[in-house]
């Protein structure tokens, strides 16, 4: 993997979790059922967003949202390419999806594909009523037609740049990074 160096901080821990308020009442505002409503956040850092967010709407709404754990490492595309044995990570979502509106969640939106293997996982464990889409992140550079429905904020970026998300649940501090590769 080629070195990278920091170019910007693109938000701060408040910035996040300003960021999360705002899309938790995005979510309310777009929820006709609360009782339906469940949120999966894609391993890793999908995991902390989906249970801050549950907490900001228990907070709220006094209503407990499931949260589920997706591991979507055997549906990749380019699985031939990450290794010989991916290592897996179990899902797991302790409810039915089936009939559910299921708020899947990422830190960053890049190509799709990571989003694209998500809803095959999803999908095998049941039809949920809706799937949307809440990323921290919206970075471009589709390639595929998928989009968020919930986006706490849009950063266009070169092909060098990578946005690094930090949380303090996996990396023990709370930030987002704009790095670029170097030669």
């Amino acid at each position: 993997m080629s070195a990278t160096r920091e170019k910007a901080q693109l938000m701060s821990a408040s910035e996040i979790d300003r960021t999360l308020v705002r899309l938790a009442h995005e979510v309310l505002e777009k929820t006709i059922d609360l009782e339906k409503l469940a949120f999966i956040g894609i391993r890793r850092r999908g995991i902390p967003m989906a249970q801050r967010l549950a907490k900001k709407i228990e907070e709220l709404e006094k209503v407990k949202v499931p949260v589920g754990v997706l591991d979507i490492k055997l549906y990749r595309d380019d699985l031939s390419t990450v290794g010989p044995k991916p290592v897996v990570s179990d899902t797991k979502i302790d409810f039915s999806v089936l009939g559910k509106d299921v708020v899947l969640m990422d830190d960053v939106l890049y190509t799709g594909r990571t989003i694209r293997a998500a809803l095959d996982a999803l999908f095998e464990l049941g039809r949920p009523a809706r799937v949307q889409l809440l990323v921290l992140i919206d970075r471009g550079h589709r390639e595929l037609p998928i989009e968020a429905q919930y986006v706490g904020r849009k950063v266009p970026t070169s092909s060098r740049e990578i946005i690094e998300v930090k949380f303090q649940e996996i990396d023990q501090l709370e930030k987002v990074l704009l790095v670029e590769k170097v030669d």
